[in-house]
């Protein structure tokens, strides 16, 4: 029975962002942005976040480890909060501190809601950048 997935969200810094991302692509999670990627476009001294939504077991590779399927609300070097997912094993999920209270947990689950995610930025950046 795989553990109970957390109802929470925890914020982290860029650099436990990085490291959990560099976890991901060491267990070759497939939720993920290459580490590379988001050291370019992470804003270096902000909070990112991260909501737990679903337990992934992929059954068609049982050497894979259980992962916690989580969205994550990443600060952007242009100042944007954008939208994506993250895998992460339920281990190191649960090493991360809780600092946040439930009033700005909340707030935090309707800016995912609200948030373009990381491919439409991704896009409008070169669309941008090409123009």
């Amino acid at each position: 029975m795989p553990p109970p997935l957390p109802r929470t969200v925890l914020a982290v810094n860029t650099a436990q962002f990085l490291d959990l991302a560099q976890e991901a692509a060491m267990h070759g999670f497939s939720q993920r942005r290459p580490v590379d990627w988001l050291q370019e476009h992470l804003a270096a001294e902000a909070t990112h976040y991260l909501f737990p939504t679903l337990v992934q077991r992929l059954t068609h590779r049982p050497e894979m480890p259980l992962q916690w399927r989580c969205q994550q609300l990443l600060t952007v070097s242009t100042g944007e909060q954008i939208w994506g997912l993250l895998d992460i094993l339920p281990g190191t999920f649960d090493k991360l501190p809780e600092t946040l209270d439930t009033a700005s947990k909340k707030d935090i689950v309707s800016r995912i809601e609200q948030a373009v995610t990381v491919r439409e930025w991704g896009e409008r950046m070169a669309a941008d950048a090409g123009s």
